[in-house]
């Protein structure tokens, strides 16, 4: 007897139109303080309110919405204390996971962090591809510190800190500094040098937060 075939589950509907309102908020087609129209957006969609509001769940779940009792879904506004919080535990959790790395990359994993601080490089002038390339960067490293609760953790912390990314970035020789910063933490783990390469992306951080003030 032929063992049965297994199928593929399909993507829940409401993880579709959360990744689709996701992106919305990261392109700042929906802003911070917008309220979110569930009526239109369902009908724009076409689906019912149901998987919408599923998907409003998640997205308050990850810090991206905020709910308010009978007023509905709003994207969230990031304070002041938020993006203190947020860089605080991004700085120590990449810092530790970059040292990590330092300490016991083969020359592959090497390799292709340089080919990606390469891409970095080339994209200075080009301000949405910067910020991803730089995202790629900080994500491959995570993969390679190979802690799938770090990076979960990770993951989350950054889609608070997209919310203010254009801050950020249109601040008057960022993405130079930025840059300089990548420089000393890509020789720092070329060194090996953990010590350094924590130290590095540490500071990465902290001048990261000095950009997305608003003061």
């Amino acid at each position: 007897m032929s063992a049965p075939v297994s199928t593929l589950t399909p993507r829940a509907l409401y993880e579709e139109v959360a990744e689709q309102l996701r992106q919305r908020i990261f392109r700042r087609e929906l802003e911070p303080g917008d309220w979110i129209d569930e009526l239109k957006i369902a009908e724009e969609f076409g689906i019912s309110r149901t998987p919408l509001r599923e998907a409003l769940k998640v997205l308050a779940t990850e810090g991206l919405v905020t709910m308010r009792l009978r007023r509905g879904a709003y994207v969230t506004v990031v304070s002041e204390q938020d993006l203190r919080d947020v860089y605080h535990l991004l700085g120590l959790l990449e810092s530790d996971a970059a040292g990590a790395v330092a300490a016991s990359a083969s020359a592959a994993e090497l390799q292709a962090l340089q080919a990606l601080h390469a891409e970095l490089e080339a994209a200075a002038g080009e301000r949405e591809r910067f910020f991803a390339v730089n995202e790629r960067f900080h994500m491959l490293l995570l993969e390679l510190a190979d802690n799938r609760w770090r990076s979960q953790m990770v993951a989350d912390l950054r889609k608070v800190m997209k919310l203010n990314r254009h801050n950020s970035l249109l601040k008057q020789g960022r993405i130079r500094d930025s840059l300089a910063e990548h420089r000393a933490i890509l020789a720092a783990l070329l060194a090996r040098d953990a010590q350094a390469t924590e130290r590095a992306m540490r500071a990465h951080f902290a001048r990261g937060l000095r950009a997305a003030s608003p003061n």
